[in-house]
């Protein structure tokens, strides 16, 4: 598997002169800086951003530790409970996750903490996830035309592979310090906005200097010094794990259930119907790290007005969570707003969902448009 999926990264790469690169229409390249530590051979980040193209890997294991600090309050469990998916509490604080990967079909993640074990496995067309606290399993048949891609998105290559996307003519691409993250050497590629409108000030991505693979990303938030989030390797095996690793053998006395077609399962054994989460009605404003998503639902999202029939707990405790945001208004209109270190949303009154990685005052702007 090439590391970096996403070949439009490509397009803005061209050839080093003079020790300088230029990505795109704009974005300055900057060669590394001797000098760091561990000592390393020069590499620019043209150099860096082709390694990671043509890097290939078979396999791998080890322990991943996640750090959130988004600035958020305190409902990001809570919404998790209320929509079944427990895996939305990574959103907040540290989370400790194991993972296997032995090829695009077989990978295994494991969220180990002290009240039990969430595993989701990929094995070729069958996926499991299994709930250790409920002792639920659901099990899904993915079609024979499922794109290869990783089941879930937990690791610093998978991170990596998003924040690639955002490269082109709005970025800075230069080289950071060497580093050592799970006891093995890495060179830093650091992502910077150009437009000071985004709330992320940089992305720093660690890649193994041997095998060109991310080992550790960072996202730090305009104004901040520590990295607001934070996905990193602590141990790492590049050998291929065993077959058996992606098996899933119920314990005894598990309720299974078998996901129909249009159903993906989740986390805690519950399923969701694919057309719920359908947008048929999403459109974005403005470019690169300043995008903002404009998502139309129907009704109303702010919680204000529940339905008459809306009473089961978890629709309650959803309400609960969206009625505790602040209210907002302005020319635009109203509703409520969820804002963090990293991203701002709105959700307004008229049943929209406004949401981008910049200031509220740039929520406001779109909805007024």
């Amino acid at each position: 598997m090439s590391v970096m999926k996403n070949r439009a990264v490509l397009r803005w790469l061209v050839p080093v002169t003079a020790g300088v690169a230029v990505i795109g229409g704009g974005a300055a390249v900057g060669t590394f800086a001797a000098g760091a530590d561990p000592a390393l051979p020069p590499r620019s980040a043209a150099q860096l951003l082709e390694d990671l193209r043509t890097s290939r890997l078979d396999g791998l294991s080890g322990t991943v530790v996640q750090r959130a600090d988004l600035g958020l309050p305190p409902i990001a469990a809570l919404a998790g409970r209320a929509t079944g998916n427990d895996l939305a509490g990574l959103v907040s604080g540290t989370h400790t996750l194991r993972v296997w990967y032995g090829g695009e079909d077989r990978q295994r993640l494991a969220l180990v903490d002290t009240l039990g074990e969430q595993d989701i496995l990929r094995n070729g067309r069958d996926v499991w996830t299994w709930n250790s606290r409920e002792n639920t399993a659901t099990h899904r048949l993915l079609p024979a035309d499922a794109p290869d891609r990783a089941t879930v998105p937990a690791t610093p290559a998978d991170a990596a592979d998003r924040a690639l996307e955002a490269i082109d003519p709005t970025t800075a691409v230069t080289v950071g310090r060497t580093a050592t993250v799970a006891g093995r050497d890495a060179y830093e590629l650091v992502l910077t906005p150009r437009d000071k409108a985004s709330l992320v000030h940089q992305v720093r991505i660690a890649l193994d200097a041997k095998e060109h693979v991310p080992l550790r990303l960072q996202v730090l938030a305009d104004g901040q010094d520590e990295p607001a989030f934070q996905v990193a390797f602590t141990q790492v095996d590049f050998r291929t794990p065993e077959a058996d690793q992606f098996r899933f053998n119920p314990p005894p006395g598990v309720k299974v259930t078998e996901a129909t077609e249009g159903e993906r399962p989740g986390p805690a054994g519950r399923r969701f119907d694919r057309k719920d989460a359908e947008k048929p009605d999403v459109r974005t404003v403005g470019t690169g790290w300043t995008t903002v998503v404009v998502a139309k639902i129907g009704d109303a999202a702010t919680g204000d007005g529940a339905k008459p029939g809306a009473d089961a707990p978890d629709a309650q405790m959803l309400t609960q969570v969206l009625g505790d945001l602040p209210k907002v208004s302005g020319d635009w209109g109203s509703g409520r707003l969820l804002s963090g270190k990293l991203f701002s949303v709105l959700l307004t009154d008229d049943g929209r969902v406004i949401a981008g990685l910049v200031t509220p005052e740039r929520l406001y702007q779109a909805a007024k448009g």
